[in-house]
């Protein structure tokens, strides 16, 4: 039986480092179409989507509003009242899908986590959530294979292209554009995003009446 998934997310004024390229309305559109290519990921493995987000907003799954609390506090008072296993999964991975997920819940170990660039996580997934609890936030691989080790936790370290890729700058947009296929893509090409090459390098630019 596949888990809850409890899914951070923030809907106003997100994605800041994408404002050289995207407006406040657009970042908050294009979070909101990562957040649902995430969704589409996470039921595709029978898991039931919980969004852990800091406004209240229109949606038909499941809402924890992170109020005064804040992202580590909120998870950390859920995880010792989780019945069975749970899936934690970053709203800002638009290329997650089935197979990468599976690969995640098929671990052995007590737990599985995947690493973000800059060393991050972007998911982690728990067996036996009260003997954890998270540590986002700066170097917060490091803090949680150390969280593991001193639970006496057994872990796995998944190596994946599609969910170690996250979505913050300008430059993340290439793998976006190239191997995307849900909504996220969709979406910057209706703003006119498109693949660009210089000097043998792939970047991205905006053309036509919307661009920024």
């Amino acid at each position: 039986m596949c888990p809850h998934a409890l899914i951070p997310y923030k809907p106003v004024n997100p994605k800041t480092r994408l404002s050289c390229v995207l407006s406040q309305e657009e970042r908050e559109l294009f979070a909101r179409a990562m957040l649902s290519d995430v969704i589409y990921a996470v039921r595709d493995v029978n898991c039931s989507p919980v969004i852990v987000g800091t406004e209240l907003f229109d949606s038909e799954d499941i809402q924890i509003t992170v109020t005064d609390a804040d992202l580590n506090q909120t998870l950390n008072s859920l995880l010792p009242q989780a019945v069975g296993e749970i899936l934690i999964v970053m709203a800002d991975l638009p290329l997650a899908d089935a197979p990468s997920l599976r690969r995640v819940l098929s671990t052995k170990k007590d737990i599985a986590v995947v690493p973000g660039r800059g060393g991050g996580t972007n998911v982690i997934y728990l067996k036996e959530p009260h003997r954890f609890h998270v540590d986002y936030y700066g170097t917060s691989f490091l803090k949680h294979i150390k969280i593991a080790e001193d639970a006496g936790l057994s872990y796995d370290v998944i190596d994946s292209f599609r969910l170690h890729t996250d979505i913050d700058e300008k430059e993340d947009l290439v793998e976006l554009l190239i191997h995307g296929t849900g909504k996220s893509r969709a979406y910057l090409e209706e703003l006119g995003f498109v693949l660009s090459v210089e000097k043998g390098r792939v970047g991205v630019e905006r053309k036509g009446k919307n661009s920024k």
